[in-house]
């Protein structure tokens, strides 16, 4: 979503960033260019004037003007200014209240508030272990409360039973009652939207309100809305008290004004955003790694969490056991490329990583979508099983079999076999060394310092374990293995 605004702003620091001095007219040229890149993107005036006015203000400064790197000091005031216009601190769901923890869903009609309720359902019965209930208490749009239902069942969350003819006031209090009898933790209410504000919504909001009393309200906004979100935050923190905001449509192409606005007007914190349609698709905001992600540095903190949710640990130390004994079959490169796609394709873990804005025209050159990993695993999924397991026994009638199968080309099968073998002889020529980490350490991790302090530098006087990979004589004994593939003077083997 913060692409173009990404764009924009890598551009001015680029120029700022080269400069080996910075003057004051530098800087004020500079902030005229960032005003106007946040106004393209549909950031509120009052936020922007405000933000400028504070970067201006710390960016001209003589310890900045003077610095040994003026530009990469004016970056960092800008990060630490738009983590604060998003939020000084992430702020998560509240759940520290005597069960059953009420939570009410607010907003207009089309934001998403229905699938925002499953997706959070979901979120709490499996990361936190929370027993569930929904409630829809939208009686006007059609089939709003079959719409809730079909969805607890996809999530295997449970549902308030439909009784036709009652009113959400009604139908919250019941909801309140079934959710103290059954014992649930949380009780999730899907109100009704409209397609605008009216008094009407707002007095039936309110109602609610009253009546379920609940610990979390949450107001449900489409990112791609802009300036009008911003009001609507307005609108419904003046009746009801909110307490967050949930952002939908995040993956979308939207300008990004409405996340950069809303904590700064409604004063609101953002609590979740939605990055898709699946179920899992809700992840928490945090502001320090949306404004990496603006300045083009990248979330390398979210790509590891999401990996660490994705990852099947037991087929992970499964799959190191047979790397350390350099077993590696076409069964493991396709458990490699699923895990792949999980954690959001080619375009999902490299939009993570620090400086990819930069070569992202190169990137969309080379065509790295997802249909590649898919039109892999389809190959892999139409061989035999000793096919998988050995891929040697691929001769060129039982290639032509794949290729209908799987509906490629046997030169797209033989680029599939060539990158295994490649593969696998890397994970045989560390087999050799005992393992990757136990080959690279020459037998063991290195024992480092005891007074080595955490994130920090060695103390002084304390030197490096004399086998610390990088160092004369540390490192892989007898070098690297002479198999493996890249390696200078390698010729191919004839098969």
């Amino acid at each position: 979503m913060f692409e173009t605004l990404s764009d924009r702003l890598s551009g001015i620091f680029d120029k700022l960033t080269r400069r080996g001095a910075l003057s004051e007219a530098d800087v004020s040229e500079a902030m005229r260019e960032v005003r106007r890149a946040l106004i393209e993107a549909d950031v509120a005036l009052d936020v922007v004037k405000s933000f400028t006015d504070r970067v201006k203000a710390k960016a001209v400064g003589q310890d900045v003007v003077k610095s040994v790197t003026p530009g990469q000091m004016v970056v960092k005031i800008v990060n630490d200014e738009l983590v604060r216009m998003l939020g000084s601190d992430a702020q998560g769901i509240d759940l520290r209240r005597n069960p059953p923890v009420v939570m009410m869903m607010v907003g207009l009609q089309g934001s998403g508030k229905t699938t925002t309720t499953a997706k959070l359902a979901h979120r709490l019965t499996t990361r936190d272990k929370q027993k569930v209930m929904m409630a829809s208490l939208d009686t006007r749009r059609p089939a709003a409360q079959e719409q809730l239902r079909v969805l607890g069942e996809q999530a295997n969350v449970a549902t308030l039973p439909i009784v036709e003819g009652q009113s959400p006031t009604e139908i919250a209090e019941r909801a309140v009652k079934a959710a103290r009898l059954g014992g649930f933790d949380v009780l999730l209410l899907d109100t009704a939207g409209r397609t605008h504000i009216d008094e009407e919504l707002m007095a039936e909001t309110a109602a609610i309100e009253k009546i379920a009393q609940p610990h979390e309200t949450l107001l449900v906004a489409d990112a791609l809305t802009g300036q009008d979100a911003v009001n609507l935050a307005k609108n419904f923190g003046e009746r009801v008290d909110l307490t967050g905001i949930v952002l939908t449509r995040v993956d979308g192409d939207g300008r990004g004004g409405a996340a950069l606005s809303m904590r700064a007007v409604s004063g609101k914190p953002i609590k979740l955003i939605g990055v898709g349609e699946k179920l899992d698709a809700l992840e928490d905001f945090h502001p320090d790694r949306i404004a990496g992600r603006i300045l083009g540095m990248g979330d390398v903190v979210g790509l590891v969490e999401k990996a660490m949710e994705t990852v099947e640990v037991d087929k992970a130390h499964k799959m190191a056991e047979r790397m350390k004994k350099g077993a590696f079959d076409l069964n493991d490169l396709s458990e490699q490329l699923g895990q792949m796609q999980k954690l959001g394709g080619m375009g999902g873990v490299l939009s993570m990583l620090p400086g990819i804005g930069k070569v992202k025209k190169q990137l969309d050159a080379a065509n790295l979508d997802d249909t590649v990993l898919k039109r892999q695993q389809a190959i892999i999924g139409s061989m035999t099983k000793s096919e998988r397991k050995n891929p040697k026994l691929l001769n060129a009638s039982r290639k032509k079999r794949v290729a209908a199968g799987s509906g490629t080309s046997v030169q797209d099968i033989n680029k599939l076999v060539k990158m295994h073998r490649q593969m696998a002889d890397m994970m045989k020529a560390m087999g050799k060394k005992r393992g990757a980490l136990a080959g690279l350490f020459g037998g063991g991790m290195p024992q480092m310092p005891a007074d080595m302090p955490e994130g920090g530098s060695l103390p002084k006087g304390a030197e490096l374990p004399a086998n610390f990979p990088g160092l004369p004589g540390g490192g892989l004994p007898g070098g690297l293995p002479p198999g493996l593939p890249g390696l200078p003077g390698q010729r191919k083997k004839k098969r």
